[in-house]
């Protein structure tokens, strides 16, 4: 396993590996530990002269044991300079993972800060337990996602693999089996998606990762054609749709609302126009009708379609469905 090969972290790798030594009783030695860390002995010794001449380390070796030891036991490693800024940079960043503990990336980035708290000095005088009290991250409701595809996923990925997989779609009782060429990952709003290849469908499709009950890697390979472009399948604000064509969305917020709107945009390429009676119209263009229509109803009568026409025909038809519903 290739590691990170800056002196920093082979010196916290050196002080553990002699720590851990002393307690089991075998001590670490430069061969041994040049193969753990897959550097050549050179650079161990030279990291462990570091330890000596520049950070006092109080290291001895033991010729009948083969090894090194500290002769004061509670000696520290120099104290890491860090600023509060940067602290709360890691703990924020740390709660910020919670969004994805429906994938095994949680466990992994989880046991990633545990270790980067536990090589924290302890001379740093600022707490950062206030954070857990006075800062919250509230994420969207997440799928689950089983460990073992998301790992086959992962891997088929990295590596231009194949990929077999079993899925069910929404409303469907039976699973349905597909060859997949995966090209992306993309997470949106708690969920997990592959877009790829479908060998059945012969067209590029998108799967929620928690839809699929089983994969299995192929042998076979692919190459992600040239003309792929992710922009045609995501949009950051109105999600993963397949769109054709673009097209040019106008929207009348109300007075009311408009400076709700205002403080926030909802697209790179947005416009803002401020009308006279205070409503506010924003106009963009995107492929992705389907997000736009879940946007626009959820701000129920004060958000009206000006374009295009078959968008406004859509919410006609959605507000319809809801009278009907309601009035039953």
């Amino acid at each position: 396993m290739t590691k990170h090969k800056t002196q920093f972290r082979r010196l916290i790798f050196v002080d553990q590996q002699v720590r851990e030594g002393m307690r089991k009783g075998q001590l670490a030695n430069c061969r041994r530990m040049a193969a753990a860390y897959e550097v050549s002995p050179k650079t161990i010794m030279r990291d462990m002269d570091y330890l000596k001449n520049q950070c006092d380390a109080p290291l001895s070796y033991d010729r009948s044991r083969h090894g090194y030891y500290y002769t004061e036991e509670n000696y520290q490693l120099p104290a890491i300079k860090i600023t509060e800024s940067d602290l709360l940079a890691i703990c924020l960043t740390r709660k910020i993972m919670e969004q994805h503990r429906n994938t095994p990336i949680y466990g992994k980035l989880a046991a990633v800060f545990d270790r980067i708290e536990k090589s924290l000095p302890d001379r740093i005088t600022i707490s950062p337990a206030w954070i857990d009290d006075r800062i919250s991250v509230l994420g969207d409701s997440r799928a689950d996602i089983d460990p073992l595809i998301w790992e086959t996923v992962a891997k088929t990925l990295h590596h231009y693999r194949r990929l077999r997989i079993s899925y069910l779609k929404p409303g469907a009782t039976e699973n349905s089996e597909r060859r997949i060429d995966p090209y992306h990952v993309v997470s949106f709003q708690g969920e997990w998606y592959l877009i790829g290849f479908c060998h059945l469908r012969e067209e590029i499709r998108i799967f929620a990762i928690s839809r699929i009950k089983r994969a299995k890697a192929l042998q076979g390979r692919f190459v992600i054609p040239a003309d792929f472009n992710l922009d045609d399948f995501t949009d950051a604000h109105f999600g993963l749709f397949r769109g054709v064509r673009q097209h040019q969305v106008e929207i009348r917020f109300s007075p009311k609302i408009a400076p709700y709107i205002m403080e926030r945009d909802r697209h790179p390429e947005q416009t803002m126009a401020k009308r006279a009676d205070g409503a506010l119209v924003v106009s963009f263009k995107t492929r992705h009708l389907l997000g736009v229509k879940r946007w626009i109803l959820s701000w129920g009568s004060d958000a009206e379609v000006l374009a295009p026409e078959e968008l406004r025909a859509e919410i006609r038809r959605e507000i319809r469905k809801n009278l009907q519903a309601y009035n039953q």
